[in-house]
């Protein structure tokens, strides 16, 4: 028997599973050229230096969503990498001491939040991110006066994990 829900459902979960597809195939591959990579990919919301030559471009998906993605252009004018870059693991690579706020920008580009911690004054930019792909979360860190990371912090994200709930 013809069961119109099921049809419909059947449906949505095609038509879904195709524009994720569609997602994918907007990524160009590496050694494309920037004109190219901004026109599959658009324009991008910011752009950084790359101390070793290129440029870093920003398609912002702060404040709300849990990701960032960044296109690295190589000194030669083409694609070296296109990823998502708001993950544990890129965190991790993140040396309190030795990073400055223009190394935060050029690897996880701006924040979803920019505040200031009253005990020590610190400077704190919040990123809202899916920590280890599970949980909603923040990852703050931690700038001194003179603009380097003095720590980093993970917290649940206060508006979507419900940890943070009636606290």
């Amino acid at each position: 028997m013809n069961n119109p829900t099921k049809n419909v459902a059947a449906a949505l979960a095609l038509a879904l599973s195709l524009s994720a597809c569609a997602t994918f195939s907007r990524t160009p591959p590496a050694g494309t050229p920037l004109a190219e990579v901004t026109a599959k990919l658009g324009k991008p919301d910011a752009v950084y230096p790359d101390p070793a030559g290129g440029q870093v471009l920003e398609y912002r998906g702060q404040p709300m969503s849990q990701y960032q993605h960044m296109a690295r252009i190589g000194a030669d004018g083409r694609l070296v990498s296109y990823d998502q870059v708001l993950t544990s693991e890129n965190f991790a690579k993140v040396q309190p001491g030795r990073w400055m706020k223009d190394d935060i920008l050029r690897n996880f580009g701006r924040p979803a939040e920019v505040g200031h911690a009253r005990a020590t004054g610190f400077e704190v930019w919040s990123y809202r991110y899916k920590q280890d792909g599970v949980w909603d979360s923040f990852m703050n860190i931690y700038f001194n006066g003179r603009g380097e990371v003095h720590h980093m912090d993970n917290t649940p994200d206060p508006l979507l994990d419900d940890r943070s709930k009636g606290v």
